[in-house]
């Protein structure tokens, strides 16, 4: 069973490896965990896609014949920044709260479920599946050098994942999707004092953002999720107060719902734009495109379950940003994200979590591990050794 002054001592020792992103090297942290999980006879293997950004695979159990279940924490934290009244590594603990960097996202959740797999291997409990773990690289940056290139390289198989990045107890179902990209016009330069003479870009740029923030898109509402956005993230344009701006050009973030496709988004876009110019190009800058998996998946209930087993309220939630669930989508591969840390404490100063939270949530993976079986219906009670 769980053990909170080991899982104290493990959240302590992980904040206290530095693995900030940027600038990047998760090494320190890397290291800790492969002796950990090889201390308890897990096969563990590292892999680098660059010098120092390195992530961690562990199995227990490698039955061919079964299926396999992935449980997924990330190494990196973001960088700590200023402000900070206590030490960002020192991990001190304060009123049954652990200060320091990534105490919420994610080395709380690390140091959860390392403790749920101890829980495990010392009771003896032989699991219906292969149990694989990835601490990986990287997700503070975009995850291109820890769990994209493992999924794709097929690294990393699974039938079925658990993503340890969220707060609260949540059990995410659903997350928006997003498309960032840029907006470059073209106007025609002229002498300030004549402003006819010439085509303002900044102007057309007004008008295009006017139009995309009163425009009312169609959606299908989503109980989980607000409705769709686009948020102006950058503005430029013009080379002097005196001269007619030429050019312009600006970024946008979109989210949108499932059921929504980013083509629709770009199609009613070049329809605004269009309204005032077609001197304009568009680039893309990266998509991920929405998910959601029904509350009634077996991986949903049976995290439900066991929450509600140790008497936690589990909360079925939905994502406004982009998380890694979504590249469990594109290789077929049912995702959920939950976590134990702090809402509202992940990249700030001073982040925080509740020691109960992260004892607790230990408890949860362990009764979820040892109870969940593929194409069995979920089970409430905690099996006991």
């Amino acid at each position: 069973m769980a053990d909170k002054k080991r899982l104290i001592k493990t959240i302590q020792k992980l904040i206290s490896l530095d693995s900030q992103n940027p600038p990047g090297d998760e090494r320190a942290v890397a290291d800790f965990v492969v002796k950990y999980l090889r201390t308890l006879g897990l096969k563990v293997k590292t892999y680098a896609f660059r010098d120092k950004r390195v992530n961690v695979i562990a199995t227990l159990g490698e039955n061919k014949k079964r299926k396999s279940l992935l449980l997924t924490p990330h190494l990196d934290t973001v960088p700590s920044g200023n402000n900070w009244k206590t030490p960002p590594l020192e991990a001190r603990i304060k009123g049954g709260r652990i200060y320091g960097l990534g105490a919420t996202d994610c080395k709380g959740n690390l140091a959860s479920a390392l403790e749920a797999i101890t829980s495990i291997v010392e009771d003896g409990v032989e699991l219906d599946y292969n149990l694989v773990f990835a601490a990986t690289a990287d997700e503070e940056s975009g995850s291109s050098l820890g769990l994209i290139p493992l999924l794709k390289r097929n690294i990393l198989k699974a039938d079925a994942a658990i993503v340890l990045d969220a707060d609260d107890f949540e059990i995410v179902v659903t997350q928006k999707g997003l498309m960032h990209l840029k907006v470059s016009l073209r106007g025609r330069k002229a002498h300030g004092a004549y402003p006819w003479l010439g085509v303002n870009a900044i102007d057309i740029a007004a008008k295009i953002i006017t139009d995309l923030k009163n425009s009312r898109p169609r959606f299908k509402k989503n109980r989980y999720l607000h409705p769709p956005t686009v948020n102006v993230g950058t503005i430029r344009g013009g080379d002097k107060v005196n001269v007619v701006s030429d050019w312009c050009e600006f970024e946008l973030d979109f989210r949108f719902l499932p059921g929504s496709s980013e083509k629709e988004i770009l199609s009613s876009l070049k329809k605004t734009i269009r309204r005032y110019t077609d001197n304009y190009k568009i680039r893309i800058q990266g998509i991920q495109n929405p998910y959601y998996i029904s509350p009634e998946h077996p991986l949903v209930r049976s995290l439900v379950c066991a929450m509600r087993s140790l008497k936690i309220s589990p909360k079925i939630s939905g994502s406004e940003g982009a998380t890694v669930i979504t590249f469990f989508k594109e290789r077929n591969i049912p995702a959920v994200a939950t976590g134990f840390g702090k809402e509202g404490c992940a990249h700030i100063a001073d982040e925080y979590a509740d020691l109960d939270s992260l004892y607790h949530g230990a408890r949860v993976l362990t009764v979820f591990l040892k109870n969940y079986s593929f194409g069995r219906p979920a089970q409430i009670e905690e099996r006991r050794k």
